[in-house]
């Protein structure tokens, strides 16, 4: 297969792709920083694989959920399940062992499957579960649409108790929006400018900007402006947030037909919405910038690709993202790549972007949001299928340093573990049929960690000094994951 190169409008990047079908492909590309340069694709079709390579790391995927309903936020929850946000109104609680779910929360929402309203982001209290609350962004009404933030609670089956703590004027269009816990105990919340361009500018309004709030929805006593929820301005459609090097917090944001931006968030600041898009580079923007402080973009993509979630990657699973930011991309109308993740290496200050690369194109999947396995360095991508807003396939991929191929599936009859996720020590329960059998500890690389022998149907194991991870705790008669923290 021949791919030939186009040429985009952003910072020096490799694009990768890798295959293990029989049609083999690959290419680079090299991208000129901030210069329009004319764009030519011929016979790109990919097929999805299974088996990536990242520098000297292998990355293997499967799909962990094939039927979400539009994922729009994923999370590695407190629980150690993996919470996903669907845009048609569920939240669904995932195995991330065995991809099976049960649905939390079922909100009728604002969706008509053309546009993007619907059940949008999501978080939980740093401490859940022991602080059960949840937090979720949604849109509501079919004709005249708003948008609230609302907080539940977990009741160990599903969220229940709704208390609505802002309303605010949705749209069809530029919602947002994201959530991101701050360490003083603040919440951020992206919102879009709903259509309406003007509404960024204005500081009476909840539109166009990333909102501070305290928990129960009040104003934090220290926010930029007094007696205001507004912690930027001058935003138009911001649907990524993550806390990186050095304490600094990062938004990704659409823009209209040019330059998406990836920014460095500063308390107070304007980020020129209308009247600026990218950097302050022409006269008009030039005068706007100076008069109102706006702060410019650490990179700009134009044409459009469709910027969305963004990670923090610390784990040293992959040593080649490790300190790195990861975004999820879905490819804009104009944009002749497909969706993908983008992999930014920011200077030692966190104030620049020095390089990024960009992965997994090749699934021909809009990527929307991202959520990494704390234990085993894993991630999870959220796949909103082919096409705007959100096409079929639907998938949540798991991509992972160890190969599953190599670990035995589990067969009929589930050991019951308790608790999950252990430290220490876990009780163990077996059936008749285990008693005189094996009992075989394996990682998820398949290695057998621990062997002996089943004696009594109620048992101790002590895991004092277990690396976090997975494991698979097999008897005679069946086997079941744990998790040791």
């Amino acid at each position: 297969m021949t791919v030939i190169c186009p040429l985009m409008a952003v910072s020096p990047s490799t694009v990768h792709f890798e295959t293990t079908s029989t049609d083999q492909l690959s290419y680079s590309c090299t991208m000129q920083p901030l210069h329009l340069l004319p764009l030519l694709l011929l016979g790109f079709s990919l097929q999805a694989q299974d088996t990536f390579t990242v520098g000297n790391t292998t990355l293997y995927a499967t799909d962990l959920v094939e039927d979400s309903q539009i994922p729009w936020e994923i999370l590695w929850g407190g629980d150690d399940m993996l919470w996903c946000s669907e845009r048609k109104g569920r939240v669904i609680r995932i195995d991330p062992v065995t991809g099976d779910y049960t649905t939390v929360l079922d909100l009728n929402v604002t969706f008509n499957g053309s546009g993007e309203p619907g059940l949008l982001g999501m978080v939980q209290h740093p401490d859940f579960p022991e602080d059960p609350r949840v937090w979720v962004v949604y849109c509501d009404g079919q004709f005249s649409v708003s948008e609230q933030l609302s907080v539940f609670e977990w009741n160990g089956t599903e969220l229940v108790n709704e208390q609505e703590l802002i309303t605010l004027p949705g749209a069809q269009i530029h919602n947002g929006s994201r959530l991101l816990w701050l360490p003083d105990n603040t919440l951020l919340m992206t919102t879009g400018d709903a259509g309406d361009t003007d509404t960024s500018q204005d500081l009476e309004s909840l539109n166009g900007k990333i909102l501070r709030l305290n928990p129960d929805g009040t104003i934090p006593a220290d926010n930029p402006f007094p007696d205001n929820y507004t912690y930027t301005w001058g935003n138009r459609n911001a649907q990524g947030l993550c806390i990186g090097p050095n304490g600094l917090i990062y938004a990704s944001e659409h823009g209209q037909n040019q330059d998406d931006e990836f920014n460095l968030v500063e308390a107070g600041r304007n980020y020129g919405w209308p009247t600026v898009q990218g950097a302050c580079n022409t006269n008009n923007e030039q005068a706007f910038c100076e008069e109102w402080d706006v702060m410019e973009p650490l990179q700009a993509w134009t044409p459009c690709i469709a910027l969305n979630g963004l990670e923090y990657y610390t784990h040293s699973a992959i040593p080649e993202f490790q300190g790195k930011i990861m975004m999820g991309v879905m490819s804009g109308f104009s944009d002749p790549l497909p969706g993908r993740l983008i992999v930014m290496e920011l200077s030692e200050d966190g104030t620049s972007v020095v390089d990024d690369e960009a992965y997994f194109g090749s699934f021909n999947q809009r990527i929307r949001d991202i959520a990494v396995n704390p234990y085993t360095g894993g991630f999870y991508l959220a796949f909103n299928g082919t096409s705007y807003p959100g096409s079929p396939p639907n998938i949540i991929k798991e991509f992972s340093t160890s190969d599953p191929s190599s670990v035995p599936s589990p067969v009929v009859e589930p050991v019951l573990i308790r608790p999950i996720p252990a430290s220490g020590r876990v009780d163990i329960s077996v059936t008749n049929g285990a008693i005189g059998g094996p009992l075989v500890v394996r990682d998820m690389a398949g290695r057998v960690v621990f062997e002996s022998q089943v004696e009594s149907l109620h048992f101790p194991m002590d895991i004092e000094g277990w690396a976090p991870g997975r494991y698979t705790v097999w008897t005679a008669t069946g086997a079941s994951p744990m998790m040791v923290r």
